[in-house]
């Protein structure tokens, strides 16, 4: 396939691309490969967690409304998201190994200062700045975790997804457990295995060969008119659900149930939620190398909506409480990895690209979404303004099934075995 163009998206041909498992460094395989990018994922992602469970005191110490709150998740999310395509095909278009270990290196280095912020102003620099860091890092770590798991590429992608929800789970613990025993101005310490990550992956990561054929455009409008961009739809609604229940919770708790501020249940609430998240990643990318795509997609979607409703009926604390919340982040979670292969798969000239789309512009239209929902919190109540976040879980079951129905046959590893 060496000089065959690359196809336009929705085409089912692959573009002809090195495996970086040509390209080893002496250190690391392809097992070893997107290992390091999980563990660099999950340093990440672990700042994003740490965020939602400051916003309680971040809304007392700045005196901040819900809509207030609102925009700050709204601005990481913009930040962290809308331009990941962006930067996406800057990585289809120059390599991947630079920005995913420079984008590492300064999400890190500026998120880690969010709960020592002296003034609104400065918070807002910070987040918006640092997640620019985290948007070059995740379409360039997404598609060389694709790449580099070969024929399990659906694993690789899993593994890779889990990595992120993993230091979501573990980032409220470790930054209400540091303010709790060592004060707020330890935190910025939290910002080392973030930059020792990027390092490692600017040492190790092989070079990247580019995709072959006609040069890679900077963007190219067709995914968004297309059927990724019908994926990324159903992606929106679905982060939306998300986005509600890992930014509105701990408020709830604190606002409808009477927790202080720092309980230590917030940071657990969500840790289980996003663990839980991490491991139907993990799950159902290695699912999708022997099972039929749209009926595992469209499976846990339907099964996340009414765990998020049943969450609300048992006591904080309760066993209950914690299993459905575990199994409201499995099934919200599972479907991210399922999406993003699917939009890889129809756009195969511009894997990082189509990542960004998935993983980047839903999140961050989920975050300017969210806002809507802040309102409303103030409006008709936080619980009834969380409901309606959730039932966006049914457009994009609609949208999912439609999608996938549609362009079958554009997915490889659609059958057991």
């Amino acid at each position: 396939m060496g000089g065959s163009p690359p196809t336009r998206s929705g085409s089912n041909s692959a573009v002809a691309v090195t495996p970086l498992t040509k390209h080893r460094p002496i250190l690391l395989g392809g097992g070893g490969l997107y290992l390091l990018l999980t563990l660099a994922h999950a340093s990440n992602d672990g700042f994003f967690g740490m965020f939602s469970a400051l916003l309680p005191s971040l809304q007392q110490r700045f005196e901040l409304s819900e809509t207030t709150l609102a925009l700050l998740v709204a601005t990481l999310s913009v930040s962290t998201s809308v331009v990941q395509p962006l930067f996406g095909a800057l990585a289809d278009r120059l390599g991947r190994r630079l920005v995913s270990a420079a984008g590492t290196v300064l999400c890190s280095s500026l998120l880690s200062l969010v709960a020592v912020a002296p003034n609104l102003s400065l918070l807002v620099f910070v987040l918006f700045a640092g997640g620019l860091g985290s948007a070059a890092f995740h379409p360039s770590g997404m598609s060389l975790a694709r790449m580099s798991g070969g024929a399990r590429k659906g694993l690789a992608v899993g593994f890779f997804g889990a990595g992120g929800a993993l230091g979501m789970a573990i980032g409220p613990v470790v930054i209400l457990y540091v303010i709790t025993h060592f004060g707020v101005g330890f935190s910025p310490w939290l910002m080392v295995p973030g930059v020792l990550a990027g390092v490692a992956l600017f040492v190790f990561l092989p070079p990247q060969a580019r995709a072959s054929g006609r040069e890679v455009k900077l963007f190219d409008l067709q995914l968004l008119t297309g059927p990724v961009g019908l994926l990324c739809l159903a992606g929106i609604f679905r982060a939306t659900s998300f986005v509600t229940f890992n930014s509105a919770m701990p408020l709830w708790l604190v606002k409808s149930r009477n927790f202080a501020p720092d309980d230590a249940l917030i940071g657990w609430t969500l840790a289980t939620f996003t663990f839980a998240a991490a491991a139907g990643g993990f799950l159902a990318g290695g699912l999708a190398d022997r099972f039929d795509r749209r009926t595992l997609t469209v499976g846990s979607l339907l099964v996340a909506l009414p765990a998020l409703f049943a969450v609300f009926l048992f006591p904080p604390g309760s066993l209950a409480y914690f299993v459905l919340i575990a199994l409201a982040g499995l099934t919200t979670n599972a479907s991210l990895p399922l999406l993003i292969l699917s939009g890889q798969d129809l756009a195969p000239h511009a894997l990082a690209t189509a990542s960004g789309m998935m993983m980047g512009l839903s999140w961050g239209i989920a975050g300017l979404l969210y806002i809507g929902i802040g309102r409303l919190q103030e409006t008709l109540g936080i619980s009834t303004a969380m409901g309606l976040g959730y039932l966006l879980l049914l457009p994009a079951t609609v949208l999912v099934y439609l999608v996938l129905s549609r362009y079958r046959s554009s997915f490889s590893h659609q059958t057991p075995g």
